[in-house]
């Protein structure tokens, strides 16, 4: 199958059956979703979102987070991973957010990769959710699944991944795209057995065009 064939066919499947994707990360403006998505790495969205609540009551604006102490927001944030460092990332983040953007979430992820705790799977997500830019993060779902269905060859990291994606994927499909990838690898094609014969991408799908017979057969 070519290339071409294969991303056609993948995109407007995904176009007809999941229109709408949205982030799992519960936030109510830029602010509160760049807190989420940096305390997510490496971390569950079902776990960020039960601590979220609570945290934003206690810091519900990077002018009283930027004033916090390390000690009382590593409080709020010891059940996920990493807190230690997330508690420093956090604190540093509001107060360049406010030193340098005047409290206002940049829109280019050259501006937000200069954030403490924010590298560039982060800075993708806050262009593409909140600016809806062309930007392709690229997390182990992506990563994976992108490889698996074939919209990629052998990637040796997130990035070549990303602009691999890019390069194929039509700039206005691209923030439904990282979505689509995210929520693709958490529910249906899952690292160690993926839902073959559940997923509607099996006529496009590299690894089901290789392995068919196997997958049937269990």
């Amino acid at each position: 199958m070519r290339l071409e064939e294969r991303y056609k066919g993948i995109l407007q499947w995904f176009e007809e059956n999941v229109p709408q994707p949205q982030t799992e990360l519960h936030y109510r403006n830029p602010y509160e979703l760049l807190v989420a998505v940096i305390l997510s790495a490496q971390c569950t969205d079902k776990r960020v979102n039960m601590i979220t609540p609570a945290f934003f009551e206690r810091y519900p604006s990077p002018e009283v987070l930027a004033v916090a102490s390390v000690e009382t927001v590593f409080d709020s944030i010891k059940s996920v991973s990493y807190p230690n460092n997330k508690a420093k990332h956090l604190v540093g983040m509001a107060q360049m957010l406010i030193n340098e953007f005047n409290g206002v979430v940049p829109d280019t992820v050259e501006q937000l990769v200069k954030m403490p705790g924010v590298g560039r799977k982060t800075a993708n997500v806050i262009a593409s959710v909140i600016y809806n830019k062309p930007a392709m993060a690229v997390d182990t779902h992506v990563f994976r699944v992108s490889e698996r269905i074939g919209l990629t060859t052998n990637s040796k990291n997130p990035l070549q991944t990303e602009r691999t994606l890019v390069k194929h994927i039509p700039q206005a499909m691209i923030p439904k795209a990282h979505h689509w990838l995210i929520l693709h690898g958490r529910y249906m094609c899952l690292a160690r057995k993926p839902k073959c014969e559940q997923c509607g991408l099996k006529p496009w799908c590299r690894w089901y065009e290789k392995h068919p017979l196997e997958i049937k057969s269990k």
